[in-house]
């Protein structure tokens, strides 16, 4: 089971791709971020004719996370739990059927947090603390689980081509990168890092300053896969060259495949 998470980065300007990458790579599972879409406006048929099944978190004009499956959803959950007032649509979960159970896959979009100092920070790690506390009680139902997505994290200094330019920003402060590590200690394995720990392994390149043509990126994209996931883990790849083609997302599709199959 190939299961993959990209932030689009808006999926009305970024369908054509989508629907090429789709086509290309064959995912089962797909986590969407940033689609920037409200849900009744999310171009679905496109995407169901394909095969999938689409369920979608949407927001107006930015955020907005969704998935699509090729497997049925038995449960859709909208919403990070823990702030009733919190209307920034970041978190999705599907659960689906396995022939030894339930797979649990989330497609997350964290909190940029830009600039620090200012309430966006702090909202960034409250999220955070969220989302740990919502892991804690899911790995209590020891089932194989994916959590997939934008992190806004840049966790060691290997993940950014020049660490010393994001010193001052959200995504690379001690409290973002210990949030991040926290969540992981709970028992998480980050996919990628389990099978190279190789530099220039990047996610993202900004649009500006020919920052992909220079290979000037950051890793902010991750699959954490809980140990029940983790025991059935085959392979992990960034599907960079998606970066190269025209009109793209600033973020590449970041792919694992497990030993699960549908039930």
């Amino acid at each position: 089971m190939k299961i993959v998470t990209w932030n689009i980065n808006g999926i009305k300007a970024r369908i054509g791709n989508l629907m090429v990458w789709l086509k290309d790579s064959q995912p089962d599972i797909v986590c969407l971020q940033e689609i920037k879409s409200v849900d009744d406006q999310f171009p679905r048929a496109e995407i169901e004719a394909l095969g999938y099944n689409v369920e979608t978190h949407g927001q107006k004009g930015f955020n907005g996370v969704a998935i699509l499956s090729k497997y049925p959803f038995d449960e859709v959950n909208r919403g990070l739990p823990g702030e009733n007032g919190d209307e920034q649509a970041r978190f999705i979960e599907g659960v689906f059927s396995t022939e030894r159970g339930v797979l649990r896959v989330v497609s997350l979009y964290l909190p940029n947090g830009n600039p620090i100092g200012t309430e966006k920070f702090s909202y960034k790690l409250t999220w955070m603390a969220r989302l740990e506390q919502w892991a804690v009680e899911r790995l209590k139902l020891e089932e194989p689980l994916v959590l997939a997505g934008d992190y806004n994290v840049i966790p060691e200094p290997i993940d950014a081509r020049n660490p010393a330019v994001w010193v001052n920003d959200a995504l690379f402060q001690p409290e973002s990168r210990q949030a991040f590590r926290r969540l992981c200690n709970l028992g998480f394995t980050e996919a990628v890092r389990s099978v190279t720990d190789a530099p220039d392994t990047y996610t993202f390149w900004d649009y500006q300053a020919g920052a992909w043509q220079k290979n000037n990126g950051i890793r902010i994209d991750f699959l954490l896969l809980s140990p029940e996931a983790a025991n059935r883990f085959s392979s992990a790849a960034i599907e960079k060259h998606v970066r190269a083609w025209e009109k793209p997302s600033d973020h590449v599709p970041v792919a694992v495949e497990l030993a699960l199959t549908a039930a």
